[in-house]
């Protein structure tokens, strides 16, 4: 028989996405899939949205909010499948993503295989996204993945990943005290527990870009900065456990000096706490710079006004392309429907 494949979808405040969502996991060519909602205490529609989806092997649960990491947790708890598929509730699964990892499997597999397939950013029209090569897009070792990506400030988007329960259940649950990078501290431990990754290039995730309440928005937020300090030390003491050379402490610099940038000026505390750790590899921390469009600003108003006009200026972008990208899709979802 084909192994179980449990789709597990957490959802806050969803309701304008995760039928897209649903549908994507609905739609699966794998035969034997177990879809998973919890509501994480949602005070919109999503969850009679989702009850839309109710069938067999559809459950819809609600909980009282507890984040993303707790509403994984529980949906895990719940389900039955010998593989595991995360799914945030505004991104879309490729019809065939699941059924193409799995036959990507050799007879001689481990069940530590930890596979992997590409993904794009969208904002409505997945028709639009563009598949952009990195070097994680390919079969590497635990060390290797982690050094690409705190190296070279390298991201993996968490749905592209399909792990086998044995695996799931060698990393542990989600840490429900992190409200940011969360889900990027929850597969560092899941690499660490593998035997190295397998990237199937036909497995593709569509990432929905979705403004500043998303997430994985880091903002002014000290829960959220916090948190992101937690998770940079589990990845730089999960890298050194699987080695520890010149090439990781190179790479761990560089990954702490990427992140500078969301710590000053507010949280020179963390910054000490870096630049100690940084001392400790050999290396020293800069303090970050602000582009050339934003630096004159910082004579005049100060930093914090300069960094501030830099964010508003990403997110105006931000909005307005959404907005653009909304009307285009609606326009072209009516003209479908005609």
């Amino acid at each position: 028989m084909k192994p179980l494949v449990s789709i597990l979808i957490p959802a806050y405040n969803a309701e304008h996405c995760v039928a897209y969502t649903l549908q994507s996991a609905v739609a699966q060519t794998w035969p034997r899939t177990e879809i998973i909602v919890v509501d994480d205490g949602s005070k919109d529609g999503t969850v009679e949205v989702a009850r839309r989806f109710a069938a067999p092997n559809v459950k819809i649960v609600s909980t009282e909010n507890q984040g993303q990491s707790g509403a994984v947790n529980t949906a895990y708890g719940l389900c039955q499948g010998d593989y595991i598929q995360e799914l945030d509730a505004d991104d879309i699964l490729a019809p065939d993503k699941i059924e193409k990892q799995l036959t990507a499997l050799r007879a001689d597999d481990s069940k530590r295989i930890l596979l992997s397939g590409p993904w794009a950013y969208f904002r409505y029209r997945t028709s639009r996204a563009r598949f952009v090569r990195s070097a994680l897009w390919q079969d590497l070792s635990p060390v290797e993945w982690l050094l690409r990506k705190m190296g070279g400030n390298l991201h993996m988007q968490n749905a592209t990943w399909l792990m086998s329960r044995e695996l799931a259940d060698a990393a542990g649950p989600w840490n429900t005290g992190l409200h940011y990078d969360q889900d990027g501290e929850y597969y560092c431990r899941v690499l660490l527990a593998s035997e190295g990754t397998r990237f199937v290039p036909e497995a593709r995730i569509f990432y929905r870009v979705s403004g500043t309440n998303r997430i994985s928005y880091i903002g002014s937020s000290d829960v959220k900065k916090n948190a992101l300090f937690q998770s940079m030390k589990s990845h730089m003491a999960n890298l050194r456990s699987l080695e520890d050379s010149e090439r990781v402490r190179k790479a761990c610099l560089h990954y702490m000096q990427t992140w500078t940038q969301c710590f000053y000026p507010d949280r020179l505390d963390i910054l000490a706490e870096l630049q100690t750790l940084a001392g400790e590899m050999g290396g020293r921390l800069e303090m970050p710079r602000l582009g050339w469009k934003y630096a004159w600003i910082k004579p005049i108003f100060g930093w914090k006004a300069a960094k501030r006009a830099q964010g508003v200026l990403a997110e105006t972008r931000d909005s307005f392309l959404s907005y653009w990208d909304k009307v285009m899709f609606e326009h072209e979802t009516r003209e479908i429907s005609r």
